[in-house]
């Protein structure tokens, strides 16, 4: 049943990454009528280079992207005990928009690391940093993928039913926040 927009965060900017495979079976059970995965391939924030150029365009269609979006998924890995800098850097620069683009907007977080916590504490802090923007953000089910080099076939679907499980039960309650307006 496809319908809405859905947005992509990867925390990883591999292509390859298991992040942008979780977001990829994610959008998969979400089944939405569109599906983009967002750039985080963004300048480092400097408020020198924001004074003197203004707000970077990839910035600025990242903040768009996510205003236009019926919901958000956030996939990020866990490094040293927190979420990715990439992650935290492009939230840094969506705060200086004008567009509020997280305020009310149905957030599902995930998280898939090598190891075998899953990336717990990468949920915990991106909850965290989210927080000032007010999204709606699901409390769970939480997917914390860990061992992430078995849990995926050659094509980049999870084989672990109960991962799967868990996420399409995100998925779900997902969808029914969107509906819920």
């Amino acid at each position: 049943m496809a319908s809405g927009k859905l947005l992509g965060i990867s925390g990883s900017l591999r292509a390859g990454s298991y992040n942008r495979r979780l977001l990829r079976e994610a959008a998969r059970l979400y089944d939405p009528a569109e599906f983009v995965e967002a750039d985080l391939r963004l300048p480092l924030y400097d408020g020198d280079l924001e004074d003197a150029e203004g707000l970077p365009d990839r910035v600025v269609r990242l903040a768009e992207q996510i205003k236009a979006a019926d919901a958000v998924i956030i996939s990020g890995p866990e490094y040293n005990k927190a979420i990715s800098g990439v992650l935290k850097n492009a939230l840094d620069w969506v705060s200086r928009t004008k567009l509020a683009p997280w305020r009310d907007k149905p957030v599902a977080i995930m998280a898939a690391t090598g190891g075998r916590a899953g990336g717990e504490r990468t949920q915990w802090t991106l909850r965290l940093c989210l927080t000032p923007f007010r999204p709606r953000i699901l409390p769970g089910p939480e997917v914390l993928v860990g061992n992430t080099d078995t849990q995926f076939d050659a094509e980049g679907r999870l084989v672990n039913d109960r991962y799967l499980a868990a996420l399409g039960e995100l998925m779900s309650d997902l969808r029914k926040e969107v509906d819920r307006g």
